[in-house]
């Protein structure tokens, strides 16, 4: 209860699930909305008072908005509840649901549906972006969906405007992926960026939460909460196998098989697959797992 990144309220305002558990001026069920920029940075604090980065979220994520001002909205983001503050620009409000998420590490949308198009209007998107899609063209290889309009690029226009991504670099969202270590196996080359959270950059417990949360399964955002929560613990002298959670304190993998660990490390400043031999010999001491 006292872990403020979990903790769904900051003194003045709290969800109503904790009244009666916590002293707030006010009590709300909060609402939803979407973010609308490629990636925005959740904050300990609003940006203006000096806030730092603790977690990202990448386009069309949602985020449970407790108090909204001028200097930051108060919430929690969607995938796990992961409490802090986002900058009012990179939210709008929540859509028709989702049905389609990006399972490439990077992708890309276009203003048209053609592949020898010449013109530069296209827009990087991450891996875990979120979009709808209304149809498909060209035999299916493109996919039309909708892209979230920021609020202050409206000025008139609709909430969001229609763009084009290669179909083959979305999954149904109600279609999980099965195995996790082939998700964080795909980021490999991502560049290292702590408090990373997309395709662009991800550290090492971005990179195990999005390789669990798209086949489905549960996980916190930071490498002390997963250590905590994530599976069961093994035995110091326990043999390692495909999908166990790796740990030191503040940094976390998972194995690809008995001998390879594949994560994010600013030894390299990527995500690299690399025998955990050699990785327990840099840092120094022996690591403890868990199994999910």
């Amino acid at each position: 209860m006292s872990d403020p990144r979990a903790l769904l309220s900051n003194g003045r305002v709290a969800h109503v699930s904790l009244r009666g558990q916590v002293t707030a001026e006010r009590f709300t069920e909060g609402r939803w909305l979407r973010v609308c920029v490629p990636v925005a940075p959740l904050r300990d604090a609003p940006r203006a008072l000096g806030g730092r980065r603790q977690r990202e979220l990448v386009l069309h994520e949602r985020f449970l908005a407790l108090e909204e001002a001028p200097e930051g909205v108060f919430g929690a983001a969607g995938r796990e509840g992961y409490v802090g503050w986002m900058d009012p620009e990179a939210l709008a409000p929540d859509t028709a649901p989702m049905t389609h998420v990006v399972c490439a590490r990077q992708s890309y949308l276009a203003c048209v549906p053609v592949l020898k198009d010449a013109r530069d209007e296209v827009e990087p998107v991450s891996f875990g972006t979120a979009f709808r899609v209304s149809a498909t063209h060209e035999d299916g290889r493109w996919a039309e969906v909708g892209r979230l309009r920021p609020v202050a690029a409206r000025d008139g226009h609709k909430a969001e405007w229609t763009a084009f991504i290669p179909a083959a670099h979305l999954r149904p969202l109600d279609q999980p992926e099965s195995d996790p270590v082939a998700v964080a196996l795909r980021h490999l080359g991502t560049p290292y960026h702590w408090g990373g959270n997309s395709g662009f950059g991800i550290d090492c417990s971005g990179l195990v939460q999005a390789a669990h949360l798209a086949c489905g399964m549960a996980c916190p955002g930071d490498s002390d909460q997963q250590r905590a929560r994530l599976g069961v613990a093994l035995a110091p002298d326990a043999p390692l196998r495909r999908g166990d959670a790796v740990f030191w304190p503040g940094h976390v993998g998972l194995m690809v098989d008995a001998n390879t660990f594949v994560h994010a490390t600013a030894h390299g400043m990527a995500v690299v697959a690399e025998p955990l031999a050699t990785v327990e010999a840099r840092i120094g001491t022996r690591a403890l797992a868990r199994r999910p």
